[in-house]
């Protein structure tokens, strides 16, 4: 592909993704736009310039910002408002404006280009009530599932792509789901050629890790930075359970769909690192003091607040059936090398995390 547009492309799995996507295709063009609203976008600039990517400030809810990138063949579309809170606390306006109608621009612009488009969806487009419903068993230090489940699409391997979608997500998941939605229809009506990527939780070195989005990394800083950490709702034991998914991992897969994009087009992949890389916050507290050698006190908040899930882990077994991929990248791995790359920047990233 000559030209790759990636919208999104300061953020952390935009930049990551353009990185690598200019490491093994140099002659191509590789194009991030993105408004630099998310703190701590701005570092990745340097490292894109020094990759000879371009990089535009633009913003997808304004179609003549996309315009201004030209012709592309391929659009990785990466941005979002991708806080499962947003809206909770106040106006969704910019949720619902960069999701939706964002996304409205960046189908137009493939129609227009007839470009591809890899799209990173969310595990939130699960309802929450549903997976808080499930029947877990609780260990010493984890949420597991059981055997037995009166919902569909689910098992010990995970939530797969036919559980239920009927019911609240959260404003995010909504329009993540109504977007999916869209990319179907462009696909059918215009020939789009389109893949879906349900993403878990998504993580490694680069993330400006909130209390919202990217835990792994606010768990990390927040031990070398001394900084106050809780465990929040479900009795505030910290049981809550993720499966974790390097963005490195992530990308092995995007280079597996697009070397043969015709078979994956109009499919939708639940992708995320599955039970073989989950993690429960107790248990992440206990390899960051093992790896940092840092201990600093964590309280508890038994409230649950709305939204939140104890459990998720994605069943990954059509993607994999697909492609042939599989995450590769654990949870020890990870967070030794968010915890180096903190360390190596620790100066400039201080004041955001």
């Amino acid at each position: 592909m000559k030209k790759i547009l990636i919208t999104g492309g300061a953020g952390f799995v935009g930049s990551s993704l353009a990185l690598q996507l200019k490491s093994d295709h140099p002659t191509s063009e590789v194009i991030c736009l993105d408004n630099l609203r998310r703190s701590g976008s701005a570092l990745n600039l340097p490292r894109l310039k020094k990759a000879g990517i371009k990089f535009m400030h633009g913003d997808i809810r304004i179609p003549g910002d996309i315009k201004a990138a030209g012709f592309f063949d391929l659009m990785v579309e990466c941005s979002a408002e991708p806080s499962a809170l947003a809206g909770f606390d106040g106006s969704p306006d910019y949720l619902l404006s960069t999701n939706l109608t964002g996304t409205m621009h960046c189908l137009e612009a493939c129609r227009r280009n007839k470009a591809a488009l890899i799209f990173l969806s969310t595990s939130r487009v699960y309802p929450w009530q549903d997976i808080r419903e499930l029947n877990y068993v609780e260990t010493a230090t984890r949420l597991e599932i059981k055997k037995l489940q009166q919902s569909s699409g689910v098992s010990f391997a995970g939530i797969d792509e036919s559980f239920p979608l009927h019911g609240a997500r959260t404003l995010y998941g909504a329009t993540k789901l109504a977007s999916e939605l869209l990319i179907m229809e462009y696909a059918d009506m215009y020939g789009l050629k389109a893949v879906i990527n349900r993403c878990g939780v998504l993580t490694g070195p680069w993330q400006m890790g909130k209390v919202d989005q990217g835990f792994m990394v606010l768990w990390v800083a927040s031990h070398i930075f001394h900084r106050k950490l809780s465990y929040i709702g479900f009795g505030g034991s910290g049981k809550q359970l993720r499966d974790l998914l390097h963005v490195r991992d992530l990308y092995s897969l995007l280079r597996l769909q697009l070397d043969n994009l015709n078979t994956h087009t109009g499919k939708v992949y639940n992708v995320g690192g599955g039970a073989a890389m989950s993690i429960s916050l107790m248990e992440l507290t206990e390899l960051v003091r093992e790896i940092t050698s840092i201990d600093i006190p964590i309280s508890s908040v038994e409230e649950t607040r709305p939204g939140d899930i104890p459990w998720y882990i994605s069943d990954t077994h059509a993607v994999e059936a697909a492609t042939g991929w599989k995450a590769s990248i654990t949870p020890r791995e990870i967070v030794v090398e968010i915890y180096d790359w903190l360390n190596k920047n620790s100066d400039q990233l201080q004041h955001i995390l």
